[in-house]
């Protein structure tokens, strides 16, 4: 499998990086980000770094014809490219749905468009969003309303987007709560207090990136994967890898 990993240098994606450059049945990772990408400190025995291809855009918005050839031939991709709620707040809305919905189907419709020329299984795509989006225009979240509406609006344009091409492409949408890791304290903390503040589940990145890189290898289990689903899935393909 070839496997793309989009906004490669961010904190989930580099641990993605990091495992799947350990699993067999990936062959090739395409790593896509605005700057270099190395391969991840702290590397287990069976890693193999030589699987990683780093590919520089200047931007989301755009994929020059040497990059959509380094795409050329992928199955996969985990899409981990957007603006965080807490970073969304100091910026220009325009700006946080330029990055998070607008890339999103840049890049999606790239991809599609560098597989159709050739593969004869599904491209599957994975869009990693959050636990709080919100994907009826009608309702009026109680938490940062514009942004989890334009979240939510985002997933539902990359599930239209698979439907119109199905057979030859597959989507689906990992809504993780509070991503946590070991040693971070306050993050932990915090996630303790959202559970029963917002009832906002966790998820240690470990476990969320092996259930991401289980689904685009083996098939979508269910759609969306909520943040007890990544739970259940990424401890399971960890005591497997173990």
């Amino acid at each position: 499998m070839k496997l793309i990993v989009a906004g490669a240098s961010g904190f989930v994606a580099t641990e993605v990086i990091r495992q799947s450059l350990s699993i067999p049945n990936i062959t090739s990772i395409i790593a896509i980000a605005r700057k270099p990408v190395s391969p991840p400190l702290s590397l287990g025995p069976a890693a193999d770094p030589s699987k990683l291809r780093s590919v520089v855009l200047d931007s989301y918005g755009s994929y020059p014809d040497d990059a959509m050839k380094q795409l050329a031939g992928a199955d996969a991709c985990i899409w981990t490219v957007a603006i965080t709620p807490r970073k969304s707040r100091g910026l220009d809305s325009d700006e946080v749905r330029r990055v998070c919905q607008e890339y999103t189907l840049v890049g999606l419709q790239a991809m599609f468009k560098s597989r159709s020329e050739g593969g004869a299984s599904p491209f599957r795509f994975l869009y990693m969003s959050g636990s709080a989006t919100e994907r009826d225009q009608s309702k009026t979240p109680g938490w940062m309303p514009q942004y989890c509406l334009m979240r939510g609006e985002t997933e539902n344009q990359v599930l239209a987007f698979a439907a119109e091409h199905k057979g030859v492409l597959e989507a689906c949408v990992a809504k993780p709560g509070l991503i946590t890791a070991s040693g971070q304290v306050l993050k932990t903390v915090l996630a303790t207090v959202m559970k029963y503040a917002m009832s906002m589940g966790n998820v240690d990145v470990r476990e969320v990136s092996a259930a991401m890189l289980h689904e685009v290898v083996h098939g979508f289990e269910k759609e969306p994967l909520e943040n007890e689903d990544l739970v259940r899935i990424g401890r399971q393909a960890l005591e497997r890898a173990e």
